[in-house]
């Protein structure tokens, strides 16, 4: 699985933008997905996930109520609809894909076998 991450850029604090992780390969649909997020000096740190069938999701505290994770299998693709962003949320953002109905955690970073390039999200105060 090939992933590209886009839609990131420069809004002002309370705004939102919506990022996109396009997926080539046919394993994208069977596996469960997640975002992350890395501040400059900063590890890199769980944002939101969604299982395989788009049942599940799961946020990190920070971001619960304001960002919303969703997936289209159809179109090989997952969003991240980030509203009511604050500068705290500036980082790159990467989405990551699962090996298909693999089990364990969604939050451990370590538990994904594909990774997007990353998009850059800036919020300005």
């Amino acid at each position: 699985v090939q992933l590209q991450a886009c839609g990131g850029g420069l809004v002002q604090a309370g705004g939102s933008l919506r990022v996109s992780c396009a997926a080539s390969g046919r394993t994208f649909g069977s596996g469960g997905m997640g975002w992350f997020r890395q501040a400059p000096g900063k590890a890199r740190e769980f944002v939101a996930a969604i299982d395989w069938r788009g049942a599940g999701t799961y946020y990190a505290d920070s971001v619960k109520g304001r960002f919303t994770i969703s997936r289209d299998n159809a179109k090989n693709t997952g969003y991240l609809q980030m509203d009511s962003l604050k500068p705290e949320d500036t980082a790159v953002y990467y989405c990551a894909v699962r090996p298909p109905y693999s089990s364990g955690s969604y939050y451990h970073a370590g538990l994904y076998d594909y990774w997007g390039q990353g998009t850059q999200v800036t919020v300005s105060s």
